[in-house]
C-alpha cells in the first residue's frame, strides 16, 4: 500500500501522452496512470480500443476529464504538429511522452524484404524521434519534462529470426542515451524501458518477411512475465526517476547482465539457440 500511494503522489495531474495505448504494455502504462491520478492522452490508430481502455480506465475510478483519446499513425509525422496542439489545447503541457508505438518483426534474414527493414526502423525508431522532435520545445519552454523510450531485450542483444527488429531497438537506446545527455541541463529527463518477454498480443502483429502478420496462432508470447508485473516495475521506477528500466524475468536480467561481462559466451549463446530453430517455422 505504501508503494502505490507514493507512486500516486508521484503523477498526480502530471499530463502523460502515450502512443500505442490501445493494448500491451501501452493499455497497462495508460491504466495505471489514470490511476495514479495523472491526465492521459491515449494516443494511437484503433478509436475503438482507445475508447475501450478509456471507460476501463473510469469504470475503474479515473476522472473521465482527466482522459484523452488521440488518434494519430505515429507514421504520419505531418500530423503531428496539430496533435501536439490537441494535446496543449486540452492540457496546456506536458510533463511525460512515452514514445511506445511499436512492431515486431520475425523471420530469417534471407526471408525479409528492405521495405519490411524500412519499416521496422519508421515505426520504431524514427516515429519516436519525429515525435519528440515536437514535443521538446514545449518541454524546453516548461523546463521541465521526461521523454520515455520503449527498447527490448532485444535492444541489448542480438537475436535470431530478429534482424529487422533487433537493429531498431538497439537504435532506441542509442536515441535515448544520447538523448539524455542533450537534454539534461535543459531540465528534461529521458527513460529507457527495456521489457523482455511480457505476455502482450505484440508477437502475434509482428511482420514477417514479406510485410504480413504473423498472426495470432504462431505470435504466441510464453513465459516471461504478465503485463500486471511489468507494470508493476515500470511505475515504480518511473516514479523514482529510473533512467533504464529493465522489465524482465530473472534469467533474462542474468542474461544481460552476462552480455556486459562475457558478451562472447552470450555470443555463443544465442547461436546454439538459433541452430535449434534454424529449420523451424519463425512463429514456433
Amino acid at each position: 500500500m505504501g508503494t502505490q500511494v507514493e507512486i500516486s503522489g508521484a503523477f498526480t495531474d502530471k499530463v502523460v501522452w502515450i502512443t500505442g495505448a490501445s493494448s500491451g504494455i501501452g493499455e497497462g502504462m495508460a491504466k495505471a496512470f489514470a490511476s495514479a491520478g495523472a491526465n492521459v492522452v491515449l494516443c494511437g490508430r484503433n478509436v475503438d480500443e482507445l475508447n475501450r481502455v478509456k471507460d476501463e480506465c473510469v469504470a475503474a475510478g479515473a476522472q473521465e476529464d482527466h482522459l484523452m483519446v488521440l488518434l494519430l499513425d505515429v507514421l504520419d509525422y505531418d500530423a503531428m504538429p496539430s496533435t501536439l496542439q490537441a494535446v496543449l489545447n486540452r492540457f496546456s503541457r506536458i510533463d511525460m511522452l512515452i514514445n511506445n508505438a511499436g512492431q515486431g518483426a520475425r523471420d530469417r534474414v534471407l526471408n525479409i524484404s528492405m521495405d519490411v527493414y524500412r519499416k521496422a526502423m519508421e515505426v520504431n525508431l524514427f516515429s519516436a524521434v519525429a515525435l519528440t522532435k515536437e514535443v521538446l520545445p514545449v518541454m524546453i519552454e516548461q523546463g521541465a519534462g521526461r521523454i520515455v523510450g520503449l527498447s527490448s531485450m532485444a535492444g541489448k542483444i542480438g537475436v535470431h529470426l530478429r534482424t529487422a527488429y533487433c537493429p531498431a531497438k538497439h537504435a532506441v537506446v542509442g536515441f535515448c542515451d544520447a538523448l539524455r545527455a542533450e537534454m539534461a541541463h535543459y531540465g528534461i529527463k529521458v527513460t529507457t524501458i527495456v521489457p523482455g518477454v511480457v505476455r502482450t498480443e505484440s508477437a502475434a502483429k509482428a511482420m514477417i518477411g514479406n510485410g504480413e502478420l504473423l498472426g495470432p496462432e504462431r505470435g504466441v508470447m510464453v513465459g516471461g512475465l504478465s503485463v500486471d508485473e511489468a507494470i508493476e516495475i515500470i511505475m515504480s521506477q518511473l516514479a523514482g526517476g529510473a533512467d533504464e528500466i529493465i522489465v524482465a524475468a530473472e534469467g533474462e536480467v542474468q542474461l544481460m547482465k552476462q552480455k556486459r561481462e562475457d558478451p562472447v559466451a552470450v555470443f555463443r549463446f544465442m547461436e546454439e539457440a538459433a541452430e535449434q530453430e534454424i529449420y523451424a517455422d519463425p512463429g514456433e
